[in-house]
């Protein structure tokens, strides 16, 4: 019996580390690509989460993980990765609201009651001049825009953000600040907003406060020999991001996965199919293939995909979409994304990070994008992709659920 428990412990292992060790394996069998960061790791901040997606012969997805580096107490500056959280959650909140005539396309004026705020009534990005829910949560997935971020997120409320997050599992977030020069204090209000139908008032929310704090035991806050001020004189102390938003790697995974497979979540959020096609349209959709909002040819299509083509600027082919969010600020890459390949019957999740900042300096906007941080995401993608197009699969999946007409305006 003895020798059977220790049998069974060590094919545990053995199971675990084979887990654990498969990112390693294809990093350090392409060279070529990865020596570079492999060398130094912890300087690169580097965290991989690689999921693949056997379906069932009724194509239900089974998920097999594997982690290289992940630590949800290993602080990373998110970016704009928190963007597809809230966007998740203004669609929700929308339903929740359970309102005649409230929907996510619902006109909306947003007020200015406070030092710092900023009021809208119209947005000539959108199909009918006016904002809307619908129309921030396009920006924010086309282009990652930061103005359409701040509106969500005064929208929900800081308290409500991190609130709800919490209590669907998402246990490792701290979204406390929008993306402008902001007080800690400041970022605690959200302005009133008033959704309406011509004349008539369907909806308003007063101003909200938030007096929670929201703490978490987190390594490597402190980071850098120091960092440029607000009047751009260099302060020699090393940056604090203990009042910046955060979320670990494996949750903004796991928020994607309850995105895109919410077949297979307990806590799903709160969305029709409608919300969800919308989402996958606008998670995927190429700028270029946008007309309101519309982008000029400097919004190329791995303007926001990393992974595979974001070391180019060339077209992506047709036959690939990436339903994902990335980030880039303070040095950090992020991107967390679902890849499909129709032609190939290929599709896989992948979340990474990378930190480039040669000379620790924050805010100098020196940064090792282009040289180091791009090309390390871009190939991560390639070489997990090609490792997906020869693992053999009992089933094909049916992929048909996320093939998209983009031509139709929402």
């Amino acid at each position: 019996m003895k020798n059977f428990l220790l049998t069974i412990l060590f094919l545990t292992c053995n199971f675990n580390f084979a887990q654990e060790n498969l990112i390693e394996k294809l990093l350090r069998q392409n060279p070529q690509y990865f020596s570079t960061v492999l060398s130094n790791i912890d300087t690169f901040e580097v965290q991989i989460i690689y999921t693949q997606i056997n379906r069932d012969k009724n194509n239900y997805p089974k998920f097999t993980t594997y982690k290289f580096n992940v630590d949800p107490k290993k602080y990373f500056y998110p970016a704009s990765t928190v963007k597809l959280p809230l966007a998740v959650l203004s669609l929700e909140k929308i339903n929740k609201l359970k309102i005649s005539g409230l929907t996510k396309f619902t006109p909306l004026k947003i007020d200015s009651v406070r030092e710092g705020q900023t009021s809208v009534t119209i947005d000539t990005s959108s199909v009918n001049g006016l904002p809307s829910i619908a129309n921030y949560v396009k920006k924010v997935l086309l282009v990652s825009d930061n103005d359409a971020y701040n509106r969500l997120y005064e929208f929900l409320g800081q308290e409500y953000i991190n609130e709800q997050l919490h209590k669907k599992g998402f246990k490792d977030v701290k979204i406390i600040h929008r993306f402008v020069p902001l007080s800690i204090e400041q970022n605690r209000y959200t302005n009133p907003i008033t959704f309406y139908d011509g004349e008539k008032i369907l909806y308003q929310q007063p101003e909200q406060y938030n007096n929670k704090t929201y703490s978490f035991d987190l390594k490597g806050l402190l980071k850098g020999i120091g960092y440029l001020d607000s009047k751009d004189s260099l302060i020699k102390k090393p940056f604090d991001f203990s009042n910046k938003n955060y979320i670990s790697l494996e949750t903004l995974h796991n928020i994607l996965k309850a995105i895109i497979f919410p077949e297979t979540q307990k806590n799903k959020f709160n969305l029709t199919n409608e919300d969800y096609k919308f989402l996958y349209k606008y998670m995927s959709m190429f700028p270029r293939e946008s007309k309101k909002p519309g982008y000029d040819s400097t919004h190329h299509d791995s303007y926001v995909k990393y992974f595979l083509f974001g070391d180019s600027k060339e077209k992506i082919p047709d036959n690939i979409r990436i339903f994902n969010k990335v980030g880039l600020a303070y040095g950090y890459l992020i991107d967390v994304a679902y890849i499909v390949d129709f032609k190939n019957k290929v599709e896989f999740m992948l979340s990474a990070v990378i930190h480039v900042n040669k000379n620790k300096i924050y805010n100098d906007g020196i940064y090792e994008y282009e040289q180091i941080g791009l090309p390390f995401l871009s190939k991560l993608g390639k070489v997990v992709y090609e490792y997906e197009l020869n693992r053999n699969k009992k089933f094909l999946p049916d992929l048909s659920k996320f093939k998209i007409d983009y031509t139709k305006l929402d």
